[in-house]
């Protein structure tokens, strides 16, 4: 009666919960005794029910004959774990299957075998020559699919590997594997950014079974920032000239090399180096303290230390597969957040966070949306808008109609339309697809009540001013420092297109990350914070890369703490402090193959990282140079 079945405490299904409590009156059992101290059979009866009453087993039984709605499938994921078969212990077969051994090695051995071993194992067998009639070709065929894998850098998967704890990029791959191994021509292949968290290595394999795709007979269309995919493109098409609605148009159309030379196109001027990510002139050392990660060894970890020098940029390199998030997230971000009490999840297997208490606060900042509804927005997540709010209560209009600051808020009811609850747009539930928004017909999208859309300062009413870019609103409330002090941040960080009531859900995902930068260089976060981002120019152009490093910057320059889990060797070359690991991914990573500074990683010649950081740091010393 206290609970312990927790979806029947949901207003949706409360009677559910009065039908248990006259199913236990009926059957005797106890409403006020815990469920661990019930008996076994009193446990089971709640569980399964009976003829009349069926129970938490049959009510989730009954929930799966809805799962075509979107709302009862998140429902069940609330509530539902996969356990290891106790029968077959994972391996999905039956014995007499599983003794059916080829080299030695059963079929759930094989396919337990990452990529690069199963190679190798493959490689390995002798066949007779009855034996090579029956499987040669077979063979030939695993050989041809598995070099595939190992070309667009996944060889470090295991055969087994569940596709849904794939990432996007590694899922992004393999279609891309399977592709080739069909053989098909005539094909039109469309890839959003499929660099997404490939090591510079890994992208010069992907440029080859791109060409390859294309030397098939296809056409291979590109979404992608990264100028090594660019460099073999037979045709570029590049958008702008700048971002949202300064956007839109074709700056550029044409072959790579006419793209160095043109003039307009932003990123023409970054490939050909007229606008260079700089290094710094002078490395921070950090403020004298470390945390060190000590004995290191969930996953492939391989018992490591690692030091992260507080005050100061560490950048967490390697390949794909190398241990990087495992170490990051479920090593010292885990330790860190169960030490402050916000995590009870299991934490990656080390010995000890040595410095931890010297970390205050733990901030990770991904790409994550905003918010998930039109009401969440750039300015009310900045808390800019209480300011813009004051002023129009502070308007005689207002005063004379009994409107405080409170009216002009559309999260809460009084001065919102509450038709659409202050959204301006209203959820249609499309069942087996996608939500649609549609207008609201009450308020037009205005979001607002008629009175306090009658209300005006300086000639704007609140609708007309949450319509402004941050550029425009500058401008309007420029002598008003408490809304422009917040609102010039968006401006510092190269977001000064975005409108000021633009709906969170239309934010891409790198400028939800840098709204998100934003929020905590107004709140002037201290010392003892430590920033942890993974891949954070995911999806970003080089320009926008630029700004996103003077965020980094300003965090740094307020004594913060930086650690970013990185392969693009612009930002690379940025930080303070490297942690490489190593040397590739799966069971050969795991190895801490370098830290120290860029310039000491560049000059070691150790691992893959070091070469490819070394071209970037030549690269910017000759444009230093060239511009004397």
């Amino acid at each position: 009666g206290q609970g312990a079945v927790e979806p029947w405490n949901k207003p949706h299904y409360r009677g559910l919960l009065a039908e248990l409590k006259r199913f236990a009156r009926r059957r005797g059992i106890p409403m006020d005794v815990g469920w661990s101290r019930l008996a076994e059979e009193h446990r089971r009866l709640v569980l399964e029910g009976d003829e009349e009453f069926h129970g938490v087993v049959g009510f989730f039984r009954w929930l799966e004959t809805k799962k075509y709605k979107v709302q009862v499938r998140v429902f069940l994921s609330r509530y539902r774990g996969y356990q290891l078969c106790p029968a077959c212990s994972g391996a999905r077969l039956r014995p007499e299957a599983l003794h059916v051994k080829v080299g030695g090695k059963s079929i759930d051995e094989v396919c337990s075998l990452p990529v690069r071993e199963a190679r190798t194992f493959l490689g390995g067998l002798e066949l007779d020559e009855r034996e090579g009639k029956i499987a040669g070709k077979v063979l030939a065929e695993l050989h041809r699919r598995l070099r595939f894998f190992a070309d667009v850098g996944l060889d470090y998967l295991t055969l087994n590997r569940p596709f849904g704890t794939l990432s996007g990029g590694e899922a992004q791959r393999i279609a891309l594997a399977t592709s080739l191994g069909t053989g098909l021509v005539g094909t039109l292949y469309v890839l959003d950014e499929p660099s997404i968290g490939l090591h510079p290595r890994d992208t010069d394999r992907l440029v080859r079974i791109l060409e390859a795709l294309r030397d098939q007979g296809n056409t291979v269309l590109v979404v992608e920032h990264d100028p090594g995919i660019m460099r073999v493109a037979d045709h570029i098409i590049d958008l702008g000239p700048g971002a949202g609605e300064q956007g839109g148009r074709v700056v550029f159309h044409g072959s790579y090399p006419e793209l160095l030379e043109d003039g307009r196109s932003l990123t023409g001027k970054y490939l050909r180096g007229e606008l260079l990510i700089p290094v710094p002139a002078k490395r921070r050392r950090g403020n004298g303290l470390s945390l060190v990660v000590r004995g290191a060894r969930e996953h492939n970890l391989k018992n490591i230390d690692v030091k992260i020098p507080l005050g100061a940029f560490t950048c967490v390199t390697g390949v794909s597969g190398s241990g990087k998030s495992t170490l990051v997230h479920d090593v010292l971000c885990a330790a860190l957040l169960r030490r402050q009490g916000r995590w009870d999840r299991a934490v990656g297997d080390h010995d000890d966070i040595e410095g931890a208490g010297y970390v205050e606060e733990l901030v990770l900042v991904d790409q994550s949306p905003i918010g998930r509804t039109p009401r969440s927005n750039p300015v009310t997540y900045l808390k800019a808008f209480d300011g813009i709010r004051e002023l129009f209560a502070s308007t005689r209009e207002a005063r004379d109609r009994g409107l405080t600051a409170g009216h002009f808020s559309f999260n809460v009811p009084g001065g919102r339309c509450e038709a659409c609850g202050g959204d301006g747009q209203v959820k249609v539930d499309m069942q087996f697809l996608a939500d649609v928004y549609l207008v609201c017909e009450t308020c037009g999208g205005r979001r607002y009540r008629p009175p306090v859309l009658e209300v005006r300062w300086h000639g704007r009413t609140i609708d007309e001013v949450l319509d402004m870019t941050v550029h425009e609103a500058l401008h309007f409330f420029g002598a008003l420092p408490k809304v422009v002090r917040r609102l010039r941040l968006f401006s510092e960080i190269g977001l000064g297109y975005l409108r000021l009531g633009q709906p969170a859900t239309t934010l891409s995902g790198g400028e939800a990350q840098r709204v998100k930068l934003a929020a905590h260089l107004a709140r002037k976060a201290g010392q003892r914070v430590l920033y942890v981002l993974d891949e954070p120019t995911t999806g970003l152009h080089m320009g926008d890369v630029a700004e996103l490093l003077r965020c980094f910057q300003r965090l740094l320059e307020a004594g913060a703490t930086l650690v970013v889990i990185e392969h693009n060797m612009d930002v690379v070359k940025q930080a303070d402090w490297i942690v490489d690991l190593g040397p590739e991914g799966g069971a050969e990573g795991g190895h801490v193959v370098f830290q120290g500074t860029p310039e000491a990683l560049a000059g070691d010649g150790r691992g893959l990282t070091s070469r490819y950081l070394r071209e970037a740091l030549d690269g910017a010393a000759r444009h230093a140079a060239a511009r004397g």
